[in-house]
């Protein structure tokens, strides 16, 4: 019987996902190890909230071996492998009802559940729930209803859920999707942070533009139709050449600083940028 690494909180191997008669994912090979921090990025539909579905224990593959965690999905109870697992994502958001309490919500999430019921909790709890929305600047949002915030202020309540259960393994699709520049770039710097952090959870990104992408990012997956387009360290994938082939135009990449900008470029190939360099 083969095993998993206890490193990796992520193996991959051979991994499909197909529904309908069609494969929307794969085969992936894939490894995420404690300490990376990896974005996902490429065109719509390209299969990336299909493979974080499965990394979050949410799906199964249709085939290969999927370990999420250390522990083989189709071999181990899916609710006791997601209680490590903090994710945000727009599929979580919509099944929050409009009258819900944020501080309810953020604090419910060590319970895998959507608001409070007839949990009880200690001072500890309110105060670590506190302290995350404080850092992601959402603590003056605690007592508002989730039916009156904001596409912006919900992308920090959803973060500062995933981070309520001191996760093991942190995923963030689109987390800044919907917000306005100020916001947007409050929350990059934040992930920032959270990114450089060595005991913040490994983490798993998704986006559809490298703008996006936080500092302090060390792998970089690059999708096109379900396939790999190219995966590794972040500098070696993040390249015109391999954006170009992902979403089938010519991309310029440029890197000021430490983040990363890109556009359409002219001629009939992408242009040789300083990120290539």
């Amino acid at each position: 019987m083969s095993e998993s690494s206890e490193d990796l909180l992520i193996d991959f191997r051979g991994v499909t996902f197909a529904r309908g008669g069609r494969t929307l994912v794969g085969p992936v090979d894939w490894q995420v190890e404690l300490d990376e921090r990896w974005v996902i990025i490429g065109p719509n539909g390209a299969g990336k909230t299909t493979l974080v579905r499965m990394a979050a224990a949410e799906e199964f593959p249709s085939s290969g071996e999927a370990w999420v965690l250390g522990e083989k999905i189709g071999r181990t109870d899916m609710r006791d492998l997601r209680a490590g697992i903090g994710i945000s994502s727009s599929a979580v958001a919509h099944r929050i009802p409009d009258r819900e309490k944020v501080g309810d919500l953020v604090v419910s999430a060590g319970y895998a559940i959507l608001g409070r019921w007839r949990e009880e909790y200690d001072e500890q709890d309110f105060d670590r729930a506190n302290d995350i929305l404080e850092e992601l600047g959402a603590l003056h949002l605690r007592d508002r209803s989730w039916g009156t915030l904001s596409e912006g202020e919900r992308k920090r309540v959803m973060v500062a859920r995933a981070l309520m259960i001191d996760p093991e393994l942190l995923i963030l699709d689109e987390p800044t999707a919907g917000m306005d520049l100020g916001g947007r770039e409050d929350l990059v710097a934040y992930l920032a942070q959270l990114a450089m952090d060595p005991d913040a959870p490994a983490t798993v990104m998704i986006t559809h533009h490298v703008e996006e992408i936080p500092q302090g990012f060390t792998h970089a997956l690059l999708l096109d139709e379900g396939e790999v387009v190219a995966q590794g360290l972040f500098d070696d994938v993040m390249t015109s050449e391999n954006l170009s082939k992902a979403f089938h135009q010519p991309i310029q990449l440029d890197r000021v600083g430490e983040r990363y900008f890109a556009r359409r470029v002219r001629t009939g190939g992408a242009h040789r940028s300083r990120a290539d360099r």
